[in-house]
C-alpha cells in the first residue's frame, strides 16, 4: 500500500494548487467592479478586460478567469506548453515549446506585443504567469538567432545551474523578460503561480512584469561560473559583452505593475500533509525549499528516513527543486535522477521505505513522466532483469531504468506548476 499511499498524497498536493481554485480565491466580480486581492478595479464602459499570460498553467488560469468574468468583454492571448491546451472562448491560446523555445513561441510573443499596443490608458490588463514562461515567452536579441538562443538554453539546462541563475541569463537575452513586458502599460496586474524556491517574483518565468535586480554583469558571471562562455555562439557573447560595457540598456529596476503571488509549493505541501495524516501517518514537512544536486538530496532523505526516531508509520515531505549536472547521454529528469539515487541508497537494506519524487506540472525534464518511485518492487524488478542502477545513474538515464522496472510515475499535464513534491513513507 505504500506506493498507492504515496501517489494519493502527491495527488492531493497537486489538487490543492489547481488554477481554478487559486483564481477564485483571488479574483471576484461584483457588478461593474473586479476585486483582485485587496484592489478594486471599475470596469470601463465599452472597453474589454485584457488577459495575457505565459506558462504551463496559463491555459487553466485563463479558463478560470473566463468563468469568473463571464459576461465581461475579454481580449488577449496566453501561451502554454504543447499538450497543456484547454478550450478558451474569448482569449487566444497559443502553444509552444518548453524548456527550449521554438518558432511558435517567438511568433506568439510577437502577437502578444502587437495586442498590447491596442491597450488604452485606463484599460485593466491581467497577466497570468506560471513556471515555463521563460521558454514560452520567446524572443531573441537583435543580431542573434533563435537557434543561437536555443543553444544557450540547452547549455544552461545541462550545466547544473539552478532556476535563479538560468533566468538571470534568460532575462538578458530578451526584450520582454525581466520587467520589460509592462514597461509602457499602466493598469497591469499580474497573478503569479510560483515554481521557484523562495517565491522570488522576479525569478518566476523570468519576471516579465517584475522589476529585475540582476544585471548583464550578473548574467555573464553565471556563464563564467559554469564554464559556458567559450561555448556560446559568438553573436550571443557579443550581445552580453555590450550589455556588460553599458552599450545596451539593462533590464528595468523599477515598475508600475501589481504582482500578486496566488499559489506556491507550501500550499501543495500542506495539502499533502493533510492527506498523509488522513491515511494514518505521522507527518513531518521537512522543507519547502529543497535544492542542490538531486543525487545528494536523495541520499540525505534516505538517510533521514533510515534513522527516523519518531513514530511509525511516518510520512516525510519535502518540496523544492533539485538540479542535475548532465554528463551522460541518457533520458530523464531531476525527479527521476533523485528517485534512482534514492533506490541505490535503499537497495535491499530498507524494505520499509518508499520514495516518490515528481514535478507538480506532470513533466520531468524532456520526458513523458512526472517523476519516479523507488520501492522494493522496483528493486526486485531490477534484480530480475540484472539492471545496474548505478550505471544508469551515471548515464543520466533514469527514465529507461524505471521504464523497465515499473517505477515511472505518469500523470499527464496537471495544468499547474509549483515545483516538485517528494514523498517518503516509512513503515514499521
Amino acid at each position: 500500500m505504500s506506493r498507492e499511499h504515496a501517489i494519493s498524497i502527491f495527488s492531493h498536493a497537486v489538487a490543492a494548487v489547481q488554477p481554478v481554485i487559486l483564481m477564485k480565491k483571488n479574483v471576484q466580480r461584483n457588478g461593474d467592479t473586479i476585486k483582485i486581492a485587496d484592489s478594486i478595479f471599475r470596469l470601463q464602459e465599452n472597453r474589454p478586460v485584457w488577459i495575457f499570460g505565459a506558462g504551463k498553467a496559463a491555459a487553466a488560469m485563463a479558463a478560470a478567469l473566463e468563468e469568473i468574468l463571464s459576461g465581461i468583454p475579454l481580449k488577449g492571448l496566453v501561451i502554454t506548453k504543447y499538450h497543456h491546451a484547454l478550450p478558451l472562448q474569448h482569449i487566444i491560446l497559443a502553444e509552444a515549446a518548453h524548456p527550449v523555445p521554438d518558432e511558435n513561441g517567438v511568433q506568439a510573443t510577437k502577437q502578444m506585443i502587437s495586442l498590447l499596443k491596442q491597450v488604452k490608458e485606463n484599460d485593466l490588463v491581467l497577466f497570468l504567469l506560471s513556471g515555463g514562461a521563460s521558454a514560452l515567452l520567446a524572443d531573441y536579441p537583435q543580431g542573434t538567432s533563435l537557434t543561437q538562443v536555443q543553444t544557450v538554453f540547452e547549455l544552461l539546462l545541462k550545466s547544473g545551474a539552478d532556476i535563479h541563475e538560468m533566468n538571470v541569463v534568460r532575462k538578458h537575452l530578451s526584450a520582454v523578460k525581466g520587467g520589460q513586458l509592462t514597461a509602457n502599460t499602466n493598469a497591469f496586474y499580474s497573478l503569479i503561480l510560483s515554481d521557484v524556491v523562495g517565491d522570488d517574483l522576479h525569478v518566476i518565468g523570468s519576471g516579465p512584469t517584475v522589476p529585475d535586480p540582476s544585471t548583464f554583469a550578473d548574467a555573464y558571471a553565471i556563464l563564467e561560473k559554469y564554464h559556458l562562455t567559450t561555448q556560446l555562439p559568438d553573436p550571443v557573447l557579443q550581445h552580453l559583452l555590450k550589455g556588460v560595457q553599458g552599450h545596451i540598456p539593462d533590464t528595468p529596476k523599477h515598475g508600475k505593475a501589481h504582482n500578486l503571488l496566488i499559489g506556491n509549493n507550501k500550499i501543495a505541501l500542506d495539502a499533502a500533509a493533510e492527506q498523509a495524516a488522513a491515511l494514518g501517518y505521522e507527518v513531518h514537512i521537512l522543507t519547502a525549499t529543497a535544492t542542490g544536486e538531486a543525487e545528494l538530496l536523495a541520499q540525505q532523505l534516505i538517510q533521514k528516513a533510515a534513522d527516523w526516531p519518531g513514530k511509525r508509520p511516518a510520512c516525510l515531505l519535502a518540496g523544492g527543486e533539485s538540479t542535475v549536472t548532465v554528463t551522460g547521454n541518457g533520458l530523464g529528469g531531476r525527479n527521476q535522477q533523485l528517485a534512482l539515487a534514492a533506490l541505490i541508497a535503499l537497495q535491499n537494506d530498507h524494505p520499509n521505505i518508499t520514495l516518490l519524487s515528481a514535478g507538480t506540472d506532470g513533466t520531468d525534464g524532456p520526458t513523458d513522466a512526472a517523476g519516479a518511485i523507488a520501492d522494493t518492487a522496483v528493486i526486485a524488478a531490477a534484480a530480475e532483469k540484472n539492471l545496474d542502477a548505478t550505471a544508469y545513474l551515471k548515464q543520466n538515464d533514469a527514465w529507461h531504468f524505471f521504464e523497465q522496472t515499473g517505477g515511472l510515475y505518469k500523470t499527464g499535464a496537471t495544468q499547474t506548476n509549483v515545483m516538485d513534491i517528494i514523498v517518503v513513507i516509512i513503515n514499521y
